[in-house]
């Protein structure tokens, strides 16, 4: 029962989701969304053309081994941290599809960026040298350009 005196949320906030997040801890999750985040991945990082090394560092700096397997084989299961990557990266995907034309969408992160986060390099380095917290910070710059939707 609603109290009158307490405002209720009558419509969700924009880009806001209610819905508990999904427990990355939890195995049978893991095996769940990785059936999805694998090929997502490999499908992202062939439109972006992004090597195979870069590639490694773009999933924390797996193994040669760990990373062709993945590639063979997409039926592994992923940890906590490759699925957050993974999610980030996708987000990025996203926004930069949002934001701009296939082409430059799929060019932007091995381009030269003006803005000071990235000090005239590419975004693709600066993810590569600032793991997780990169990819947060270039999720955030792009949500925030094409309004936080």
């Amino acid at each position: 029962m609603e109290s009158p005196d307490i405002p209720v949320l009558q419509q969700p906030l924009v880009g806001f989701s209610t819905e508990a997040a999904p427990d990355l801890s939890d195995r049978r999750v893991q095996e769940r969304l990785s059936r999805a985040a694998i090929p997502a991945f490999f499908k992202l990082i062939g439109a972006w053309q992004v090597r195979d090394e870069a590639a490694r560092q773009l999933l924390g700096g797996v193994s040669n081994g760990v990373y062709y397997q993945l590639k063979r084989d997409r039926k592994k299961t992923l940890d906590q941290d490759k699925l957050t990557r993974i999610s980030l990266l996708l987000g990025i995907f996203k926004a930069l599809n949002i934001l701009y034309s296939r082409k430059l969408a799929d060019a932007w992160i091995n381009l030269a960026n003006s803005n000071p986060m990235f000090e005239g390099e590419a975004p693709l380095s600066y993810v590569i040298r600032g793991g997780v917290p990169a990819l947060v910070r270039v999720r955030q710059l792009l949500d925030a350009r094409r309004g936080g939707r």
